[in-house]
């Protein structure tokens, strides 16, 4: 009956997801048609199985490839920084609204409206701040070209990213928050521990399962980031990433090779999941909750090794 119950969504997963995927595997080994045979000067027609070629290109950047390495980095340099500080503001934004009495609704609405807000609309507003008659520049009082080449390029999108999302994890965070016993606090309180021993010894490890849930899913949407630094940049060097390197591949209707960057991605972000899973271990599929067979005979079986070592 299990089975059968799952049977359409294992179906839907398939066509949605799997298909494509298997069709963007396939892709990846041919080039588009439209170049010259160079033995009949002739334009080809129709797609050229070209194996692995793509691949080596991308990695090398030779010919159409050129630029992978770069959005590679861009695209690392975003995930690696703007998670980190997300992260920490984050913890921050869920400690502050879980300890709000007063005015509750209104902490909570007023840090969570940038998450609300569509990418591409803050993309936008954050283009006017960053313009160079901007609010920034009146603030640091200096004259800065955010989204000109350079690293104030990818500092701007940083900086809108970090904003935009950092109450998602706040968010998630408040969540694990509110299932801690408060009794925990008041025995910890007794015991005569402070606000920092009491934050690393009891909040931290009892939201940490929640809390690496909450970044391994904002790692894998950061490392598909296009609609921020597309909209903000536009095609700048610096802050282009491998979601905007296989778009514009399929805008020059090279999809051999717009293909091979998706696939490079995607294998890039499994791994990634895979030791973020294994390191943490991020329980995103509910293991630590379950009480099957297999789970109460080993919690009774460290009970009685336990009590046995007692009674020795």
């Amino acid at each position: 009956m299990a089975n059968l119950l799952l049977l359409p969504t294992m179906i839907l997963l398939a066509l949605v997801v799997g298909f494509p995927l298997v069709l963007s595997a396939w892709q990846s080994l041919h080039s588009s048609g439209g170049e010259i045979d160079p033995t009949t000067g002739i334009i080809q027609q129709g797609d050229t199985f070209v194996g692995l070629q793509n691949y080596v290109d991308a990695f090398t950047g030779a010919g159409a490839g050129a630029g992978f390495w770069n959005a590679f980095w861009n695209t690392t340099m975003f995930t690696v920084v703007g998670v980190s500080v997300e992260t920490v503001l984050g913890v921050a934004m869920a400690l502050i609204m879980a300890r709000a009495l007063r005015a509750t609704g209104i902490v909570r609405a007023s840090i969570l409206v940038p998450w609300a807000i569509p990418t591409v609309v803050s993309a936008l507003m954050w283009q006017l701040i960053f313009d160079a008659n901007g609010i920034a520049n009146r603030l640091i009082g200096t004259q800065i070209l955010w989204t000109t080449e350079g690293i104030q390029a990818q500092a701007a999108v940083l900086i809108a990213d970090i904003w935009k999302t950092a109450p998602f994890i706040g968010l998630l965070t408040l969540a694990g928050l509110q299932t801690i016993d408060q009794q925990v606090y008041e025995a910890a309180k007794v015991d005569g521990a402070g606000p920092w021993h009491t934050f690393w010894r009891i909040t931290l490890p009892l939201v940490r399962p929640v809390l690496v849930v909450a970044v391994l899913f904002r790692l894998l949407d950061a490392m598909r980031m296009f609609d921020l630094p597309f909209v903000l940049l536009g095609r700048l060097a610096s802050g282009q990433t491998l979601s905007m390197l296989a778009s514009d591949a399929a805008s020059r209707t090279d999809y051999g090779m717009a293909s091979a960057y998706s696939m490079v991605l995607f294998a890039y972000i499994c791994l990634v999941a895979y030791l973020f899973i294994k390191i943490l271990g991020a329980d995103v599929i509910g293991e630590q909750g379950r009480s099957g067979p297999g789970r109460r005979a080993r919690r009774a079986a460290r009970l009685r090794t336990t009590s046995e070592g007692s009674l020795a």
